[in-house]
């Protein structure tokens, strides 16, 4: 199947997908916020660079995307492209997994959530994170 996008138009709609300040990593935050949560870091430049960070409990948070990091419950394999955005996708796994070991290794706590459960089930996630600060 041919993209039904131009090369520059396909080009834009790349160049406006953000890695930081993206919906779901917005709406966490708002969410940590209003329940008095405070003390964390946000893009801090630590392994991996995690999306929202508590340096003093040592704990990394990461909000990933469903498709840039292949959700198990909601990943759709490209219809164009597939070789180079499957390697591209494969690459981002390996990174992850290699970066949360990393962290573990150096003794943080890392909590990883999917974009479809920041948006579906934010409450749950909170708790997790409450959790967390708890314990640690």
């Amino acid at each position: 199947m041919t993209d039904v996008l131009t090369p520059e138009q396909r080009k834009h709609n790349m160049s406006r997908i953000r890695g930081k300040n993206t919906g779901p990593e917005i709406k966490l935050r708002k969410l940590l916020w209003s329940q008095g949560v405070r003390g964390y870091r946000i893009h801090l430049n630590l392994t991996g660079k995690p999306d929202i960070v508590f340096t003093k409990k040592k704990i990394a948070i990461f909000i990933d995307g469903c498709f840039w990091h292949k959700c198990p419950v909601c990943f759709q394999e490209p219809e164009t492209r597939k070789d180079f955005w499957m390697e591209k996708i494969g690459s981002n796994v390996d990174r992850d997994t290699k970066n949360t070991f990393q962290l573990q290794k150096d003794g943080w706590t890392v909590l990883r959530f999917w974009e479809h459960e920041v948006r579906k089930k934010p409450e749950e996630i909170i708790e997790k994170i409450l959790l967390s600060l708890q314990q640690s």
